[in-house]
């Protein structure tokens, strides 16, 4: 259920990797008036593909997957959006339906902000828009950069850098050495963003574990050795 929040964005906990992080005090509590906030439990949408954008929403903190159905009917992962992150700026800055569907992979608090708002927003504070333009330009890497593997990489490889990527977006350093995964993805889920085969994803993974390069517990993946898998991944960093 949705309802107007009582809580000031300086006090956010993603503030800092927000596209307000540039605003004063006075103009943050004009966001916060503004704002609606909800939290949506794992499995519930925010929006659907192919339905018109109200307005911008701004992650507080969780995880959401941006899914896509091809004209075949098969749904793919595009991207995962956490705490900090916008969703719905492109579809609503062009004005068109949008291009996938938004849900939450966990409990996760979202700010909404209508129309007419954010776009008075842009106009009066340019520092938000540089803010928007940095997230959209950010996105055409990943997407091109995806894109670049699903061409040039073999499976082994993109699931490899598949595990990276979730490294320096979600991983969580431990006293032991190894770094965890605070993303609990399913196969289904790790198979789309690789472009692959269920079945395939699960001989890989454990071909992983065999190897060294991760552990698992649960859902839950742990990196154990990031530079054989970076070796693996055919990154040159």
């Amino acid at each position: 259920m949705m309802k107007k929040s009582q809580h000031n964005c300086a006090n956010c906990p993603s503030l800092s990797k927000g596209v307000f992080c540039s605003l004063g005090a006075d103009e943050l509590k004009d966001v916060s008036d503004h704002k609606i906030t909800n939290v949506y439990k794992k499995g519930q949408t925010l929006f659907v593909q192919g339905n018109h954008p109200f307005g911008l929403y701004c992650i507080s903190s969780g995880n959401i997957k941006v899914t896509k159905v091809g004209a075949d009917g098969k749904e793919s992962i595009v991207r995962v959006a956490s705490a900090g992150d916008v969703l719905g700026h492109r579809s609503l800055f062009t004005d068109q339906h949008y291009m996938a569907t938004a849900t939450a992979l966990e409990d996760t608090k979202v700010c909404f902000l209508d129309k007419k708002f954010i776009m008075k927003v842009i106009q009066d504070q340019p520092t938000v828009s540089m803010s928007i333009i940095e997230k959209l330009s950010a996105d055409m890497g990943a997407a091109e950069n995806k894109l670049s593997s699903l061409h040039q990489k073999n499976v082994r490889e993109r699931l490899a850098e598949l595990l990276l990527l979730l490294k320096e977006s979600h991983g969580e350093m431990l006293e032991d050495g190894r770094c965890r995964l605070n993303l609990k993805l399913t196969r289904e889920e790790m198979a789309t963003m690789i472009g692959t085969a269920n079945e395939t994803l699960i001989r890989f993974v454990s071909e992983f574990k065999e190897a060294g390069l991760i552990e698992q517990e649960g859902k839950t993946i742990y990196i154990t050795n990031e530079d054989e898998l970076m070796e693996w991944a055919n990154l040159a960093y």
